[in-house]
């Protein structure tokens, strides 16, 4: 996907997001949805920066990148939802392109995706990104309802894990 697709897809499921964690038509809903925007949409352009270093699609594209900033708002207690952004950047080529990521590098430069994807120039790349984001966001809704709320105070987690480190 290009940085047009996985801006557009940060925005809208920062957006969706904000209604899911709190749900209503009110002054929470939209300052929830203000405070996850930047750090979802700062996730979701990260794992581009491979483009200025390393090789791109391999070097920021893998599950230890993500593994990171799922872990450092637990470990930290900060970066919280910027993971999401990773995570559905992720998802976005892996799903909507059709070249694909390498999940495992610097394991394996293997690049693994689904034929479902278009070209980053295709006419129908938005289209692409929209029904992914829609379907991401039934996922973290069910996540959200069922598994583990998204708006959890990490900061008691946070302070838990620095003890246990010795920090």
């Amino acid at each position: 996907m290009n940085k047009r697709g996985h801006v557009l897809n940060a925005l809208l499921l920062a957006l969706g997001l904000g209604f899911v964690i709190e749900p209503g038509l009110d002054m929470a809903t939209a300052r929830t949805t203000a405070q996850i925007t930047v750090p979802i949409v700062l996730g979701a352009l990260f794992p581009d920066v491979d483009t200025a270093f390393g090789r791109h699609r391999k070097t920021l594209h893998s599950l230890p990148v993500l593994a990171v900033f799922v872990a450092y708002p637990i470990v930290f207690g900060n970066l919280q939802y910027v993971w999401i952004g990773v995570l559905t950047h992720y998802l976005l080529d892996v799903v909507g392109s059709r070249r694909g990521i390498a999940l495992f590098h610097p394991l394996s430069d293997t690049e693994y995706g689904l034929p479902s994807g278009v070209t980053t120039s295709s006419k129908y790349a938005d289209l692409v990104t929209v029904v992914i984001t829609t379907l991401e966001l039934a996922a973290f809704w069910a996540l959200h309802t069922y598994v583990v709320t998204l708006d959890l105070d990490l900061s008691a987690a946070a302070s838990e894990a620095a003890a246990g480190l010795g920090v």
